[in-house]
């Protein structure tokens, strides 16, 4: 059958495999990573690397939020069949990302000791962090540049391309990570520089292969002479990429900063606490993953439309996107009930702290369909261009309510208080989201920016 003419829920369900599985192999890379480092050279190499991760947390913030508001407008162009403005959205966003990354590599190599002194380093890993910092730094313009591409390729409905790019990024990293730890086919013993320069090779090896394969493909979005024209700022069009994808990137960061303050609150209760936070976000960030990545597709989708001018068609992503969200974060949340011991016992093995971690998880799972929900509302509307109160009002979910209720009740009702705070974070974040979709952005007139 015609890609076309396929139902919307089809169409939804094909986009959204390959991103589902890109967040899940991007966490698990990150884990495999920390087991090498952990395994292979030690703690101290371990604590140097983590020393570096609200450093990279922060750049890709930026560069997510960068790279969404390319996207919505390349979906918008996408679905108004404008594929000379697909080449102009790229290149501007190209141009600006590696310009920024040259930059952080500047920063990197000359002030890498002072941001490992600002963030703390202790004296025994602080030689190692600096020097982990300094590659990974230095390397910035092209992952930026890597990052953006594999982002904004979903803006056309490619979201294998990306997944294939990063199975190959990934690849590399576990080759060559333990063979420079290693000194395996004659190649140098660098210790945990073996992370930094692994990454490095990983991107490299992917955007070789994306020029070829792109092109290949004849991708609207090709690294070839039409792209190479638009290679420069178009600072208009950098501030309606500014302008849609900045919040985003906010939004992420105030995410972060809370998440700081809620461990706070946490390791006030022990390690034991501590270790059931961990695990218990493990199990979380697995579930919402699939929440994530239907937000996304009902993004695209819905940015899709507006560019084709099919207005009508906008109300029909946002239900197609609730009814998937039920269907696959719901039969994730009750699948992870039912076996919700087994899950706890992959990462804790002390019984005490399994039945902790066990009633932590079963008060917030549910509440992982309802975060689905208030995500696929105001990526709907990010996708018209309306972003900013969208984005203020899931930072209102955070600010004033998640913080302040896992304050209040971790000292009335102990550590599930942190817990509760959660599941009334998401609800008011659908509650907030929904009241603004159905009473104000609805009766707007939608109106494509492209």
């Amino acid at each position: 059958m015609d890609k076309s003419i396929r139902p919307l829920w089809q169409r939804f369900a094909l986009f959204l495999l390959p991103l589902t599985l890109s967040n899940i192999l991007q966490a698990l890379s990150g884990t495999i990573n920390s087991i090498y480092i952990g395994q292979m050279i030690g703690v101290e190499a371990l604590a140097a690397v983590a020393m570096f991760f609200p450093i990279m947390i922060f750049l890709i913030s930026f560069m997510v939020g960068l790279a969404s508001g390319g996207a919505i407008l390349i979906g918008q162009a996408w679905g108004a069949k404008n594929l000379e403005k697909i080449k102009q959205v790229t290149g501007t966003t190209l141009t600006v990302s590696f310009l920024m990354g040259l930059v952080v590599a500047a920063i990197g190599a000359f002030f890498a000791a002072d941001l490992m002194r600002v963030l703390g380093a202790p004296p025994d890993v602080f030689a190692l962090a600096t020097d982990y910092g300094r590659v990974m730094l230095i390397g910035m313009p092209g992952f930026f540049v890597f990052l953006i591409i594999t982002s904004m390729l979903r803006g056309v409905g490619d979201t294998m391309t990306p997944l294939l790019a990063l199975v190959l990024s990934i690849g590399v990293g576990l080759v060559v990570t333990p063979a420079l730890i290693q000194g395996w086919f004659g190649l140098p013993q660098i210790g945990v520089m073996a992370a930094a320069v692994a990454f490095i090779a990983g991107f490299s090896v992917v955007l070789v292969f994306l020029f070829f394969f792109l092109n290949w493909r004849r991708s609207p979005m090709a690294p070839d002479a039409g792209l190479a024209h638009h290679l420069k700022v178009d600072f208009p069009l950098l501030k309606l990429i500014l302008k849609l994808g900045l919040p985003a990137g906010l939004g992420m960061v105030v995410a972060s900063i809370s998440g700081i303050v809620i461990v706070g609150i946490v390791n006030r209760f022990g390690s034991d606490a501590t270790a059931a936070y961990g695990a218990v976000n493990q199990v979380l960030s697995y579930i919402q993953f699939p929440a994530m990545s239907i937000s996304i597709a009902a993004s695209i989708f819905a940015a899709q439309a507006i560019g084709a001018r099919r207005f009508e068609d906008v109300e029909k992503v946002t239900r197609t996107g609730l009814i998937m969200n039920t269907v696959v974060t719901g039969l994730l949340v009750v699948v992870a009930y039912l076996f919700s011991e087994h899950l706890v016992r992959l990462f804790i093995t002390d019984p005490e702290v399994i039945e902790l971690t066990e009633s932590l998880l079963h008060i917030v799972l549910w509440s992982c369909v309802v975060y689905g929900y208030g995500t696929v509302f105001s990526a709907v509307m990010r996708a018209s261009g309306v972003v900013l109160l969208p984005m203020l009002l899931s930072i209102a979910a955070i600010v004033a309510v998640e913080i302040p209720a896992a304050l209040i009740l971790s000292q009335t009702m102990g550590l599930p208080g942190v817990w509760v705070g959660y599941t009334l974070s998401f609800c008011s974040l659908l509650v907030l989201q929904a009241v603004y979709y159905f009473g104000f952005w609805r009766k707007k007139e939608i109106k494509a920016l492209v």
